[in-house]
């Protein structure tokens, strides 16, 4: 951070009611920039905080600061998109943050959480759960070496790599900015896909690493968000004023059709993102594309 003052994640802005902008389709609207300090982990806090509900944490290096802004921020009473302060709850481990996470989401709540290592393995079992009932949600680690023959800190990607069987769709971050800009990105794309996504970031080399950074808004965050997603993922929610019976025992037959049927929310991500980040791009100028190519020294690839 660049000076002594804690960070407070909200503008005056945010001070009014979350409604969608009435020119978000018609016209493109100037927004004044702001640029700040900040680590990876505080970027991507500083977006996390601003569009959930709640968060469920454990500490655990090197995402533990990430968890650790947002509990200050709410206890400073800052307010996110909806008007509200952050409902942060630590757990006993991460297989209870991935637990409560998970019950958030069945009850309509916005939730994200914070990860890396082996705790991220202990998400495992809750994230088959999450990706199979298509519950909409981003996590956010800060990639990191697993255990073996030693404990290492530092390290690879072996953390995330061991999700690729889980249904989340996964994002990773370059840079400072692009972990700040990649959390929006996420959370738009998972409310409109239902696929839970997981974004992740080297660890110390990006979560750890202060840059200056061009901030996203509360206007322009709320430019993004797909306000009607939002309230079918709230409709959804288990209710007694709306019984639905989940978490049943299937016969083969029932339980390979219906994980088939979801197969359409997954070939719909690709068009999601893209979708995503060029309506980023129109928001704040900074454009990503899914696929870029980059040749050095020729203007073809060589093969």
């Amino acid at each position: 951070m660049s000076d002594d003052t804690p960070m407070n994640p909200i503008s005056a802005e945010s001070d009014a009611k979350m409604e969608p902008p009435a020119n978000k389709k018609n016209k493109k609207k100037a927004y004044p920039a702001k640029s700040k300090c900040m680590d990876g982990n505080e970027a991507v806090a500083h977006v996390a905080y601003r569009e959930n509900d709640t968060a469920f944490i454990f500490p655990i290096t090197p995402s533990s600061p990430m968890g650790e802004a947002v509990d200050l921020w709410s206890a400073q009473n800052q307010k996110n998109l909806f008007n509200q302060e952050l409902k942060v709850v630590e757990m006993q481990s991460e297989a209870g943050a991935a637990g409560a996470l998970h019950g958030a989401l069945v009850s309509g709540s916005l939730a994200t959480t914070f990860t890396a290592s082996q705790g991220l393995l202990l998400y495992i079992p809750n994230l088959y759960k999450i990706a199979g009932e298509l519950l909409p949600t981003v996590i956010h680690v800060a990639s990191r070496a697993l255990a073996g023959e030693a404990l290492s800190i530092y390290g690879d990607h072996s953390d995330t790599m061991l999700l690729r069987g889980c249904g989340l769709a996964m994002v990773s971050s370059f840079s400072v900015q692009e972990a700040h800009d990649m959390a929006a990105i996420c959370q738009t794309a998972t409310l409109n896909s239902r696929v839970p996504f997981v974004h992740f970031m080297d660890g110390f080399r990006t979560s750890h690493e202060v840059n200056k950074i061009q901030l996203i808004s509360d206007e322009q965050l709320k430019e993004m968000l797909p306000y009607d997603k939002i309230e079918e993922h709230r409709q959804r929610a288990l209710s007694p004023m709306h019984p639905t019976q989940r978490g049943t025992a299937q016969a083969p037959d029932v339980f390979m059709q219906l994980v088939e049927s979801s197969n359409t929310h997954y070939q719909a991500v690709y068009g999601i993102v893209e979708k995503a980040l060029e309506d980023f791009g129109n928001i704040t100028s900074r454009v990503y594309k899914p696929l870029e190519y980059k040749y050095y020294g020729t203007s073809q690839p060589r093969i």
